[in-house]
């Protein structure tokens, strides 16, 4: 069979990992695709000194890629919402199949995309827009098929990741491990989306999407972010048993679906707990599997490559087949999506972990208690910190069992109302992930 021809846009990191991997495992690749799969034109502003492209027609326009008529399959890998968008539909109205590693395009985009691919019979393959190298998305999707799935948490950002880290095993600030970060090209030089959860809230709905058959919601994904952490908190958690990771959380429940991210405490004998640096891991837990684990490199350029070379050998496996019997972008079809609604992140259950700074004299604690019990908050441990005292201040460190989160912001603004006593509280929701 002739081979595929493909059209890449953006020759960035990513985009020349996947020249490079293309060229270098060509031959292996066509005896997985069943055919060759040759880069007919690349879209880029400037040059890759890692790539050897002498002989592939070069232009500066994508749009110029999605409306070439030699091209099967164009690869997006410009990033960003606007241009992203449009070129990926123009492609798929000129009838090409798309690979994207985008995952803020499908987050937010995804619903329009998929139904104008499903109209014109082409497929939509984005497993590298969520954890790199970490074939999450397959594993969901096709390989927990059988299951119903309960529940999902995943460290789906390096950065924030790589912070907490560092903050823990060196006893560093966070704004120090953000330069280096930043000086290590972990960060960007505005690292909003990765410190603030965008980046994890993109990466969740698309796989809660994928795990409940639910339409793409990003605009209802709870974010929060790790700025305010302190060295002390990644300390007390230690010394409770726990460790603080940068959580993305999606569960089914009878009301509805949790989806969120934020700082998490979980059991340090986890392994999810134990994944450092700029490492990603996904955890799973279905029905009939139990929990699983996906663990690997969430980012780098030759890491997420491999996904887009994967998705590239699917799409070329599928081209020939009826579009109706391809895997469903969302893993379910079309019409059996769901409606169950997402969840405002007051009416989500959690434990949690209250470091309140709080003034060393008798009652206080009974008054904390109070306040806590008036609203149905039962306390799992208490640990206090009188060496430790601030501005008159000691920190009180409670974990509570289970609880509603309205509860917990009630209780919050009770205990910040008592002014004479009470200053501050930080709190951080306590997911087991058994």
């Amino acid at each position: 069979m002739n081979p595929v021809k493909v059209g890449i846009c953006g020759l960035g990191t990513v985009g020349g990992g996947t020249f490079n991997v293309l060229k270098r495992n060509a031959e292996e690749i066509a005896r997985r695709a069943g055919r060759g799969i040759e880069v007919a034109q690349i879209a880029m502003r400037s040059s890759n000194p890692n790539c050897q492209i002498t002989g592939t027609p070069i232009t500066a326009d994508v749009f110029e890629v999605a409306s070439n008529p030699e091209i099967d399959i164009v690869i997006e890998l410009i990033g960003g919402y606007t241009i992203a968008r449009d070129l990926v539909l123009k492609a798929i109205e000129n009838g090409k199949h798309v690979v994207t590693a985008n995952k803020a395009l499908i987050a937010v985009h995804g619903n329009e995309i998929f139904a104008k691919a499903r109209e014109k019979g082409v497929i939509v393959a984005f497993e590298a827009a969520v954890a790199g190298g970490i074939p999450v998305i397959k594993a969901i999707r096709e390989g927990l098929s059988a299951n119903r799935i309960n529940w999902l948490a995943g460290i789906i950002n390096g950065t924030g990741n790589f912070i907490l880290t560092e903050m823990r095993d060196k006893g560093r600030t966070f704004p120090d491990v953000l330069a280096e970060a930043q000086a290590l090209g972990y960060a960007e030089a505005d690292p909003t989306f990765d410190v603030e959860g965008i980046d994890a809230a993109h990466k969740l709905t698309i796989l809660a999407s994928i795990a409940f058959g639910i339409p793409l919601q990003f605009d209802k994904a709870y974010t929060e972010g790790i700025t305010r952490l302190t060295t002390a908190d990644v300390n007390y958690a230690e010394a409770l048993g726990y460790r603080i990771k940068h959580l993305g959380v999606a569960r089914r429940t009878a009301e509805g679906i949790e989806l969120r991210v934020h700082p998490t405490l979980i059991p340090n004998d986890r392994l999810i707990a134990n994944v450092n640096g700029v490492m990603n891991a996904v955890m799973v837990n279905g029905d009939a599997a139990g929990s699983t684990l996906y663990y690997g490199a969430g980012a780098g350029m030759e890491p997420t490559a491999s996904s887009v070379v994967a998705d590239l050998v699917d799409v070329v496996r599928a081209m020939t087949s009826d579009p109706e019997n391809r895997v469903p972008h969302l893993a379910f079809q079309p019409d059996a999506l769901s409606a169950h609604p997402i969840l405002p992140i007051e009416a989500c259950e959690s434990a949690y972990y209250l470091r309140i700074q709080a003034k060393d004299h008798p009652g206080v604690l009974a008054q904390v208690a109070s306040i806590l019990s008036e609203r149905g908050i039962n306390i799992e441990s208490i640990m206090q910190k009188e060496a430790e005292e601030q501005d008159g201040l000691v920190p009180m460190i409670l974990l509570t069992h289970r609880v509603v989160e309205q509860r917990i912001d009630d209780a919050i603004v009770a205990l910040e109302g008592l002014q004479d006593v009470v200053g501050n509280v930080v709190r951080i929701r306590v997911e087991q992930l058994n």
